[in-house]
């Protein structure tokens, strides 16, 4: 859902920009944007460390085949922290940014820009925090958004493997559980190597405009902050596909959802037949994120019935 904010509102707002060298909705967009960015940076970052997490506590479980599928209020709950937590990092992205108006000396043409300057009229113990921020935002950059989830995921992962490897290889060898357990570590692997290649140019650039800003030329650093803001939108749309094609519950219900919307959810046997099929497929089926089977199996839907 935060991918799809991205797509949404930042994404036009960039494209209009580079076309009219004016900024939609001025200065607040220089604000929101950069917030809303930083924002999707943390939301996965503490995701990945959050399905880690799980990937670990199903590894460790002495039960893991037995344990019921946790609850919505607890899963709603963990949303709620990792989205808090995110937006609160970024508070200071809103304080740092600020509208720039810039003349051309050949055409005469005024342009807009955003810059990264905090505003004289902030308190004096705010603007210093702010000042502080932007001083060290390369390296939290770089080891908050960048370090930690990779750190993060393959370490669980490599102690994941150890413990199935040395404990539950005989057990979980062939079974379905086991299959299923593998395939959400390689989901997790995957959406952990899209975040890592499209976030190093962003951490390369921060590092090399901070050692080599003075020689650069305006052009060529607003070229690289506009690659690193279409590496972001690559990693927006790649992401959400990404996930629906490796999460098979997950894609088979986005799929159902789209032909029931595009046939108009018929009262037909044939699409009652479907639908009570794919329901009870996705009852029995895995999530991707809370893959413990129930403790007692749900009951057979009447194929061919109204749902």
């Amino acid at each position: 859902f935060w991918d799809f904010l991205i797509l949404f509102f930042c994404l036009p707002v960039v494209i209009f920009n580079e076309i009219t060298k004016k900024r939609l909705l001025g200065d607040m967009s220089c604000r929101i944007v950069p917030f809303m960015e930083v924002s999707s940076l943390g939301v996965t970052t503490f995701s990945l460390c959050a399905l880690g997490i799980d990937r670990f506590h199903a590894a460790t479980s002495p039960q893991a085949s037995t344990r019921p599928i946790e609850q919505c209020q607890s899963i709603i709950a963990k949303l709620a922290v990792i989205w808090v937590g995110s937006m609160t990092l970024s508070v200071p992205e809103i304080l740092l940014w600020q509208l720039a108006q810039d003349t051309s000396p050949v055409s005469g043409v005024v342009t807009e820009y955003c810059t990264m300057k905090p505003s004289s009229n902030l308190p004096e113990s705010i603007y210093s925090l702010v000042l502080t921020y932007q001083n060290a935002r390369m390296w939290w950059y770089f080891g908050c958004y960048f370090c930690l989830p990779i750190l993060f995921t393959v370490s669980c992962q490599l102690v994941t493997r150890r413990i199935r490897g040395t404990e539950k290889k005989s057990e979980c060898r062939g079974t379905k559980h086991g299959q299923c357990e593998s395939h959400l570590n390689c989901t997790i692997i995957a959406l952990t190597i899209i975040y890592g290649l499209c976030t190093t140019p962003e951490n390369v650039c921060n590092i090399v405009v901070a050692y080599m800003s003075p020689d650069m030329s305006k052009q060529t650093l607003d070229l690289l902050n506009l690659i690193n803001q279409f590496f972001l939108f690559f990693k927006c749309s790649v992401t959400p596909v990404l996930l629906l094609c490796l999460c098979r519950p997950l894609g088979q219900a986005f799929m159902d959802c789209c032909c029931c919307c595009c046939e108009g959810c018929g009262p037909d046997s044939t699409s009652s037949e479907g639908s009570a099929d794919s329901k009870l497929k996705t009852e029995m089926s895995s999530s991707i994120f809370f893959d413990k089977p129930r403790e007692t199996p749900p009951p057979l839907l009447a194929l061919g019935t109204p749902c």
